[in-house]
């Protein structure tokens, strides 16, 4: 899998072939290619379909978590049913399947990239709030506002994806789906628009929430042992170990189209151009691994709970609340302590009245 790239005064264009070599296919790359997308179907197919059935038949009471785990597994799913157009691609050497259905399946890409970094923020910020305002995030933390919120990752993700239509035609000349932009200017847009939006403002956010949850937890002297928290960090951080290098080489081909220094600008470009296939295929591999962490995380349910074994992880989510009210009883303590020094004992803080009375999951 490869990109060759033709320069023209008005027109830049990068020519997709199944290959890793810069000059014409090999065996060994285009076996590779196909042996990854083939793993990653095989696997990630059935498993977020096994996610999505467990959480709509198996689960009445469903945790912020475990709304947010389905629509991973659904934006994973969606993905991977682009697979065997790909695959196809790497057999044949040649996209058979129309213009529209080029765009779509890039788009889909695109989408399902948005609505992954998005609602993993999401499971953070949620995590992040749970910490810092535990009593007044029962009156937030309703279903309505959470289906609400993940409505609205939805359709932003629709916005954000839509350049991908403009910047992948099919060439009728090399039968190929192929990345065109109509100057460097778009290269730069396109790239650096997927980095700042698909992975970097996100992870600064995530990344803020889960530090600032460590300082005040340890401030606290609470040791937590939720599990929700635990299996929201792994999503992260398989995401991130996917995703990093794929996000690495929109950067160093950005900054190829930005230095003035024409030798490294080339370098930059040649480095890109080499690594954007494999980088893909290891981004694309990302929407599988999911359903393998569940499995190793309900390892110890599957001879008790059988095909439920998957319940019984995302019940775990149900530890939620549990998890609040642990939180809270510090606060409330803190607050105790404080209202003896002042010599007012009798009297509740005002946060643990609004706390016990709104108590939802």
């Amino acid at each position: 899998m490869t990109e060759t790239t033709t320069v023209s005064p008005l027109k830049t264009t990068f020519n997709y072939s199944p290959t890793n070599s810069t000059e014409r296919p090999t065996q060994f790359s285009s076996s590779l290619g196909i042996a990854i997308l083939s793993i990653a179907f095989i696997i990630g197919f059935p498993g977020n379909a096994f996610i999505i059935w467990t959480v709509l038949t198996r689960i009445k009471n469903r945790t912020v978590t475990c709304i947010l785990i389905l629509h991973l597994a659904i934006a994973d799913i969606i993905v991977l049913l682009t697979a065997p157009f790909f695959i196809h691609l790497l057999v044949s050497g040649k996209w058979i399947f129309g213009s529209v259905v080029c765009k779509l399946c890039h788009y889909i890409g695109c989408l399902s990239m948005f609505v992954s970094i998005y609602l993993i923020t999401f499971m953070s910020v949620d995590r992040f709030l749970a910490v810092v305002i535990p009593f007044s995030i029962q009156k937030i933390r309703t279903k309505t506002v959470i289906r609400t919120s993940v409505l609205a990752i939805w359709m932003l993700s629709t916005l954000l994806a839509i350049p991908m239509l403009f910047y992948r035609s099919l060439h009728a000349d090399t039968s190929q789906c192929n990345p065109t932009h109509q100057s460097s200017g778009h290269i730069v847009f396109q790239y650096l628009f997927e980095f700042l939006l698909g992975f970097l403002f996100p992870f600064i956010v995530i990344v803020f929430c889960y530090l600032y949850i460590c300082i005040r937890l340890q401030s606290l002297k609470f040791q937590s042992k939720q599990k929700t928290s635990q299996l929201v960090i792994i999503i992260v951080v398989s995401f991130a170990l996917f995703w990093f290098p794929y996000q690495m080489i929109n950067l160093i081909q950005v900054l190829g189209e930005t230095i003035s220094s024409t030798n490294t600008a080339e370098k930059f470009r040649r480095a890109a151009l080499f690594a954007r296939p494999n980088v893909t295929a290891l981004a694309f591999f990302s929407s599988s691994v999911n359903p393998v962490l569940y499995t190793f995380a309900g390892g110890s349910f599957i001879r008790t709970a059988g095909v439920g074994f998957m319940a019984k992880v995302f019940e775990g989510t149900s530890s939620e609340a549990p998890s609040f009210r642990k939180v809270t009883n510090v606060f409330r303590q803190k607050s105790r302590n404080k209202s003896v020094e002042l010599g007012t004992i009798g009297e509740v803080p005002e946060e643990s009245k609004i706390f016990t009375a709104n108590q939802t999951e």
